[in-house]
């Protein structure tokens, strides 16, 4: 007698059945009511009888939705990673809702930075925060971004915190962007221009920063230094930690202790691109790619820099308008284009870290420090590998983790950021995030002939 064959089929697709409880769908009202505020906001400005109300509504509305259906979401989780399905969910896998998400990004960003009207009803649904925080003073569009930007970081770094609430790395690192996004890139500004006192970001520096360096931002401040030296006291500041601080606290903690625990543009890809982070580009030929753009951009900032000064030393008398012509240039086409527009509106095509790996100045700076001057290490014990590729499947960087180790050798790449998720996702323990001083006198060495004794040698960014 044949045996009966066996359906297979239920339980393929039974295997990782989704399933939205009762309090995850009432959650996600929630935020839907928040978001149906906003949008009528935007077209129906002058019908909002009480803009403080409707604002308070929104914000408790998205805020309690959201951590109420994360809790519900990760309540009963064993300890772990979650990721389970992110290549089969429409939004993380580059499916329609994801590009729709990502033409709603892109689009905002253009009308931030371009087109600043059509956001109108948006802004002054912002009035009421704008005019506490800031003493009186109407909201503009950046506040308008500032605060999405601000609890999106809040919001998601709640979620990020159930979802690796095990590792106790992941938890004080996304503390600590959540505490530098409210505070020093959020509240402070607000707080100072309160205080009738120039808008400075504490936790961005030249050259991310870059208007920071120039002349423009020196005479700006110089010109009310008879009210207040604050903003000269920056502009030292910002100038003082590309020179000295970042090389010592590199040194230190390698790049991670900018770019994973202070940073906003790292603050925001580490929470509310947390989903996407797969999604980023492990070929070598985007590895070449972006040692070329990263340290390029990097050039350019310094050289424009650089050219803004001569023409003030100089009078114009060398370079007449080409230097506010190259600032103009690299300030639309980098500063705006690249690190907002593609930078996040691009996160559900091209995974978080794009502008990070391919743009950012600060980032290629940090980067060459770590390489070659840095005690921290992502150290590998390599008998232990299995090859499961979990580690670069989730590098948000681009970086395969995998091939380091399978060959037993520590990750020592300018781009890695130590995010530790690569440790964080290993079933078998072989990834560490350690400072060691191993090799370090070696690549002293290699980097000082390279540069003074002119030998022929071969250094990898």
């Amino acid at each position: 007698m044949n045996p009966k064959p066996i359906n297979f089929s239920l339980s393929i697709v039974n295997a990782n059945p989704s399933q939205t409880s009762v309090s995850q769908k009432i959650a996600l009202s929630f935020v839907g009511v928040g978001l149906l505020i906003v949008l009528i906001s935007l077209v129906a400005n002058n019908m909002l009888y009480d803009k403080g109300l409707f604002f308070v509504a929104a914000l408790i509305s998205i805020g309690f939705g959201s951590i109420w259906y994360t809790y519900q979401l990760y309540k009963d989780q064993p300890k772990g990673i979650k990721n389970n399905g992110i290549f089969f969910k429409d939004i993380s896998s580059r499916g329609v809702v994801a590009w729709l998400l990502g033409i709603i990004l892109t689009g905002f960003y253009v009308c931030l930075y371009w087109f600043p009207q059509y956001l109108q009803g948006l802004i002054t649904l912002f009035n009421p925060l704008s005019k506490i925080l800031r003493g009186g003073k109407v909201a503009d569009q950046w506040f308008v971004y500032g605060s999405f930007y601000t609890i999106s970081v809040v919001l998601m770094g709640i979620k990020m915190m159930f979802k690796y609430k095990h590792s106790r790395y992941q938890l004080i690192r996304t503390a600590s962007v959540m505490f530098f996004q409210l505070g020093f890139a959020f509240l402070i500004p607000a707080f100072l221009i309160s205080m009738q006192q120039p808008e400075l970001y504490f936790s961005y520096f030249f050259p991310l920063a870059y208007y920071q360096g120039t002349p423009q931002a020196f005479e700006s401040y110089q010109s009310i230094a008879h009210t207040t030296n604050l903003g000269l006291w920056y502009f030292g500041f910002g100038l003082a930690m590309f020179f000295i601080g970042t090389p010592i606290l590199t040194y230190f903690f390698g790049k991670r202790w900018y770019c994973s625990w202070v940073c906003g543009c790292g603050g925001l890809a580490e929470t509310a691109g947390d989903p996407f982070r797969h999604l980023s580009d492990k070929s070598l030929k985007a590895w070449q790619i972006e040692r070329y753009m990263v340290h390029g951009v990097l050039v350019m900032v310094l050289t424009m820099t650089t050219l803004l000064w001569v023409n003030v030393m100089t009078n114009r008398s060398i370079l007449n308008d080409f230097s506010e012509i190259f600032y103009k240039f690299y300030a639309f086409w980098i500063g705006s284009t690249f690190s907002g527009v593609v930078g996040v509106g691009f996160y559900p095509i091209l995974g978080s870290r794009v502008w990070c790996r391919f743009g950012c100045p600060m980032a290629a700076w940090l980067g060459l420090c770590q390489k070659y001057f840095s005690r921290f290490r992502i150290t590998v014990n390599g008998g232990q590998c299995i090859s499961c590729g979990n580690c670069s499947t989730h590098c948000e960087m681009g970086i395969d983790v995998k091939a380091y180790a399978q060959r037993g050798q520590n990750i020592v790449r300018a781009s890695c950021v130590g995010c530790g998720i690569c440790s964080a996702v290993c079933p078998r323990g072989v990834l560490k995030l350690e400072n060691t001083g191993d090799d370090l006198k070696q690549r002293t060495d290699k980097l000082k002939a390279f540069y003074f004794d002119n030998k022929d040698i071969k250094v990898n960014l």
